[in-house]
């Protein structure tokens, strides 16, 4: 009994608390603000991987590179700027060896290219290549881009919402911003593979400048919740 009797002494005594915290803080409205985006990519990352194994040791890595490399120049790749050599196994430097590998990045800039380069190392014997990821020049531009038009959004619903009362917004007291990293995109390699034989057939038949490989958007999607002074 007694127990409760404090309780009840408690509550009456932040009655009034309460009533001051209500006048110091003026009635505001809480909104989500959301906006998102799609961008087609156009920079593509794949790996090459050459290996002797691949010519049961007739071919060596240094003689694959080299027709790696004047193929790839005749795609018009610069390849000192977009061919970068990601790692060369220990057998690579040693002598009488069977057994060679090395590893390789390649950036290109658009899904035609992809399919001329896939088809064209597929057809010197390269078979082991695969998307490592995919990328917009200016992705952060983008970003930015999309997380202002999340806070212009909010801001909309917020007045949208007053209006409805009789009433406006005033300043803006509280922002959360929400934001994620984009995620990354994944493929299918053995698909994209398909997608690309297939587009040097088409190629073949007819000077096609399509680019039938269906290489996924990127989407950038940004949330912001922010509070308004309601006047």
């Amino acid at each position: 009994m007694k127990r409760l009797i404090v309780l009840a002494a408690a509550a009456l005594m932040a009655f009034p608390a309460m009533a001051q915290m209500q006048e110091a803080y003026p009635s505001y409205i809480q909104v989500n603000g959301r906006a998102e985006k799609e961008i087609t990519p156009d920079e593509f990352y794949l790996q090459v991987v050459i290996n002797e194994r691949d010519s049961k040791g007739r071919i060596s890595v240094e003689s694959q590179q080299r027709d790696m490399i004047a193929a790839l120049r005749k795609l018009s790749v610069d390849v000192e700027k977009q061919l970068k050599v990601a790692n060369l196994s220990s057998e690579f430097f040693k002598k009488n060896t069977s057994v060679a590998t090395a590893k390789y990045q390649l950036q290109l800039g658009s899904a035609a290219e992809v399919a001329k380069v896939w088809q064209t190392l597929d057809a010197l014997g390269i078979s082991n290549v695969s998307i490592l990821k995919v990328s917009h020049s200016k992705l952060e531009a983008y970003k930015q881009e999309v997380r202002l038009a999340a806070m212009r959004n909010a801001r909309q619903s917020a007045c949208e919402m007053a209006e409805a009362i009789g009433q406006s917004i005033g300043k803006c007291f509280y922002i959360y911003d929400s934001n994620n990293n984009v995620m990354p995109t994944y493929y299918d390699n053995m698909i994209v593979m398909r997608s690309a034989k297939a587009f040097g057939a088409a190629a073949d038949e007819a000077a096609s400048a399509d680019e039938p490989l269906d290489f996924k958007t990127i989407r950038l999607e940004y949330g912001v919740q922010a509070k308004f002074v309601l006047e």
